[in-house]
């Protein structure tokens, strides 16, 4: 099966650059890359060393419920344009050995048996693996070292 990598929704990067609130209500935090693993979720690609970054509590869930996982995750500071939903790994995975991979229902919860830690390769085929089930709606991939929210994966 084909895959789709999509990022961040428009809507709500939009949202934060000016000036809303997190998951949790807060502020972002804004700061300034070093240059070392400071991955932007919504054009997924690096913030480079210099430039200026968004830190806040994300949650990629309409509503509350005990699966809906918040975490932080990095914005540019300035509008970027969003990733296009693409087949390819995104630019933010390379580099990065391995990722967690989870599969979601479409009532947004984990499908258990799902999960696991993939090698970046094998993360398209391990996704469309995923969705082939009539069970996943869509799959998430994180951080395999601080299992923070990389991108969404969905059917092509």
């Amino acid at each position: 099966m084909s895959v789709l990598f999509k990022a961040i929704p428009t809507e709500h990067a939009k949202a934060i650059w000016a000036g809303g609130d997190d998951a949790y209500g807060m502020q972002p935090e804004r700061r300034v890359s070093d240059g070392d693993s400071v991955p932007c979720r919504h054009c997924l690609r690096d913030v480079k060393a210099g430039e200026g970054y968004l830190l806040f509590a994300y949650r990629p869930f309409t509503k509350l419920q005990a699966f809906a996982e918040t975490g932080p995750i990095f914005l540019h500071a300035e509008e970027c344009g969003q990733a296009g939903d693409g087949q390819e790994i995104p630019d933010i995975m390379h580099g990065t050995p391995d990722f967690i991979i989870r599969g979601y229902s479409p009532d947004d919860r984990i499908v258990y048996g799902t999960g696991g830690v993939v090698a970046t390769k094998h993360v398209p085929a391990r996704a469309g693996a995923l969705l082939n089930r009539e069970d996943v709606a869509y799959v998430h991939v994180r951080s395999a070292r601080n299992n923070c929210y990389q991108c969404q994966i969905e059917r092509r």
